[in-house]
């Protein structure tokens, strides 16, 4: 058994741990809840460009549009989201995996490969990967990346789609369900797709300035980049999320290791104690 000495050093360090985890705690709980707001947000623009896209769609003005041609995929651009940081449990994990899934569907169908990497983690994993060809790597995005560095990863991926140096573009990211769960998920870009829904009075009524083809393209370019921003946004989202849930488990068992080292240390003080009351007895004894 360890000395008294010995537990009551391991009782601060774990003690100076706990106080660590619990700020780790309060932060991610803040920083999600400003990701989860910023989620929500960016949600009424992206059902908008969803509605006009729809009615277009109905109109026929996406017939042959480049940025909705369906073709067999021979080469695919895959974007992979991961954090700059750990300890948010297996976030990064859940994401990877996904991706490597992805990859191995695609070996098997003999489909190649593109990658932008998006956070730290993702650009490490990839980095030692294999005859992976890497297009790009961002990292340090902000929690509302809707910077240069946002419309250089859309534009990338929107050249390489035109020039049909790839057939298809996905996003690989963790979507945001609730603030305990969130799942892996691979969201198609390009092809430019779309949910069909009937469209309001106020979208069939419109006049198309200076043209439907104008209108046609932005509306596209702007659902195509809602859709990475959402990406991007559910993926902050959900790391925070996890690092706070993470950040709480390590606070309850640093809580449960001090009582269950407290426990012991008293233990050893009252065998130390019945010792030298054994001993003292004895000498007791031995003078008689």
């Amino acid at each position: 058994m360890a000395s008294t000495q010995q537990l009551k050093s391991r009782i601060r360090s774990v003690k100076s741990t706990k106080q660590i985890t619990k700020a780790m705690q309060m932060v991610a709980a803040s920083k999600m809840r400003r990701a989860q707001d910023a989620t929500k947000g960016s949600a009424p623009y992206a059902r908008a460009a969803n509605e006009l896209l729809s009615y277009l769609a109905s109109q026929g003005a996406t017939d042959g549009h480049k940025w909705f041609d369906v073709r067999p995929i021979k080469s695919r651009l895959i974007i992979v989201i991961a954090s700059d940081k750990g300890l948010a449990g297996a976030y990064n994990a859940n994401v990877l995996k996904e991706y490597v899934g992805l990859l191995r569907k695609d070996d098997k169908q003999g489909v190649s490969n593109k990658t932008i990497a998006v956070g730290r983690k993702a650009s490490a994993f990839v980095s030692r990967l294999k005859d992976t060809q890497v297009m790009g790597v961002y990292e340090d995005l902000s929690d509302y990346p809707e910077g240069s560095e946002f419309h250089a990863i859309l534009n990338s991926a929107k050249d390489a789609f035109e020039s049909r140096e790839v057939d298809a573009v996905d996003v690989v990211h963790t979507r945001f369900v609730t603030s305990i769960t969130q799942v892996s998920a691979v969201t198609r870009l390009f092809p430019a797709g779309y949910e069909a829904v009937e469209a309001s009075e106020f979208v069939k009524d419109s006049l198309f300035e200076p043209n439907v083809q104008r209108v046609l393209d932005d509306a596209a370019y702007r659902l195509v980049g809602a859709q990475l921003f959402q990406a991007l946004l559910d993926a902050r989202a959900s790391e925070h999320s996890m690092r706070m849930l993470a950040m709480k488990n390590a606070t309850d068992n640093a809580t449960d290791l001090v009582e269950d080292l407290t426990l012991v240390m008293n233990k050893a003080r009252q065998g130390a104690i019945t010792q030298e009351l054994s001993e003292i007895s004895a000498g007791v004894e031995a003078l008689k």
